[in-house]
């Protein structure tokens, strides 16, 4: 039997109780158009990930300044390939990211954005039924990191339903 993945992919708040976070984290949902706050906080912990990367490069700058500025590029080039950073941001831009910076290249909301969907719920749906391709591969997880090259390789899969200009969802997300 094969062994799972014993460790969560994301933290929980301290505080179960907190008024302002939890309208916050509601906005978020709302917003984005996420299932539950499991996602949220998956996502707050990615971006927790990279400030925490961040911050440890530009302490090693201080040292070994070859190793870590190799290290530190590729860290940067790998932010830029997801489009969380634009092409002139440097370690300093990561610690000052916001979680809505990784929220914005997730699938679900990139279809949305590209109109593949009147609501981000509904353009989650069509990702989750098998509707959307990226490149020339079928996606069905809302939560894919969308890569900048990639971006304009999102579309309706031929064989489904949608890929018609006339089906009755996508005219309502036309009007």
């Amino acid at each position: 039997m094969a062994l799972g993945q014993n460790t969560k992919l994301y933290e929980t708040p301290n505080h179960p109780y907190q008024g302002e976070r939890i309208a916050e984290e509601a906005g978020l949902l709302g917003r984005y158009g996420l299932k539950n706050k499991e996602e949220l906080w998956r996502s707050q912990s990615q971006l927790r990930d990279y400030r925490r990367e961040a911050r440890s490069l530009l302490g090693r700058t201080m040292g070994d300044v070859e190793a870590a500025g190799e290290e530190a590029g590729e860290f940067l080039q790998s932010l830029k390939r997801k489009g969380i950073l634009d092409e002139q941001d440097g370690l300093d831009a990561v610690l000052s990211l916001d979680i809505t910076d990784v929220l914005e290249r997730r699938l679900q909301t990139v279809a949305y954005r590209k109109g593949m969907g009147s609501t981000p719920k509904q353009a989650r749906q069509f990702i989750v039924h098998g509707h959307v391709t990226v490149g020339d591969h079928r996606v069905t997880t809302p939560s894919y990191t969308v890569l900048v090259e990639e971006e304009d390789s999102i579309e309706f899969d031929e064989t489904s339903p949608l890929a018609d200009d006339l089906h009755p969802a996508r005219a309502e997300g036309q009007e």
